[in-house]
């Protein structure tokens, strides 16, 4: 079993705490944590920054750590623009970059980016596969429905070869068939039950038969939403509370893992069990607590 912590995206009413996101980033690693990610949110009220941004930051932070964004809403990016950042971070942190895509779902405000939601998947396979050209060969020659370019040339490449670790999200079952076909691994989301990602798994493992790809060669994560406390009806309401913060409404407390340590070792175990490899712990209040407790407490008693 592999661990992954979510970085800090959050910025008080004080401000952005510079030392308390190096501290808690810098400590991940002296724990032996794989990996720290991001997620993306533009729009809303949380105050949540940037994830490429704050992958960048975390990379001058760090220097074993790999660094992910679980996931970029792709369809609202410029491929172009977005490979660039993504092969930029790439080089600045030597090669620890993991990234993530997922369409959204047709519930975004995609008005506000310019974005036809009736071509939403059209959009997303097709800047996939533009990033993918940007990252790989040296003449990019591409004619899609939505970007074209004629002997364009897109340096320095990545330091992964031929591209970091594309990791692919969603729920509906022809997106996690999309996983198999154009990426490395799937990546459950936050936002869905245990239950219902076995349910996700099955489909992926179903599809990599049915591709004729080796399992080993793809790799299945999930994000849990988690919070360690001695009271378990307290951590509960903790959590409960911070998933409505981040979301915009509440209703979110069955998707989440929280309790006294052994609760929530059993909780991961659940996860584990049905199929994930790495699981991305992502606290949402007390930060450094969290991680110390989860280290400590938590991951030494999942296998």
């Amino acid at each position: 079993m592999r661990f992954a912590i979510s970085i800090p995206q959050y910025v008080g009413d004080d401000g952005f705490d510079a030392a308390a996101f190096r501290s808690h980033l810098r400590r991940a690693e002296e724990l032996g944590f794989e990996s720290a990610w991001t997620q993306e949110q533009v729009l809303g009220s949380a105050r949540t920054l940037s994830p490429l941004e704050a992958m960048t930051y975390a990379a001058a932070c760090t220097e074993r750590l790999r660094l992910g964004c679980a996931v970029f809403v792709s369809p609202l990016h410029n491929p172009v623009h977005l490979a660039k950042g993504i092969s930029t971070l790439d080089c600045l942190s030597l090669g620890r970059v993991e990234v993530g895509f997922g369409t959204g779902g047709r519930a975004r405000p995609f008005a506000a980016f310019g974005v036809d939601p009736s071509a939403l998947v059209a959009r997303f396979n097709e800047g996939v596969a533009l990033m993918k050209a940007c990252w790989m060969e040296p003449e990019i020659t591409f004619d899609g429905r939505f970007w074209q370019l004629d002997g364009a040339s897109m340096e320095p490449k990545p330091v992964q070869k031929p591209h970091p670790p594309i990791w692919i999200g969603g729920n509906h079952p022809d997106a996690l068939r999309r996983a198999v076909r154009l990426g490395d691994g799937f990546f459950g989301a936050g936002s869905q039950p245990t239950d219902q990602f076995a349910e996700q798994v099955g489909v992926v493992r179903d599809e990599l038969e049915r591709q004729g790809r080796d399992p080993a060669g793809f790799q299945i994560g999930k994000r849990v939403y988690i919070h360690v406390d001695d009271d378990f009806e307290r951590a509960g309401e903790q959590i409960e509370a911070a998933l409505a913060h981040h979301y915009g409404r509440g209703g979110w407390s069955g998707v989440a893992v929280a309790g006294p340590p052994a609760a929530c070792a059993d909780g991961l175990r659940e996860v584990a069990d049905a199929g994930a490899q790495l699981i991305l712990l992502n606290p949402l209040r007390d930060d450094a607590g969290q991680l110390e407790r989860l280290a400590a407490e938590v991951m030494p008693h999942v296998s």
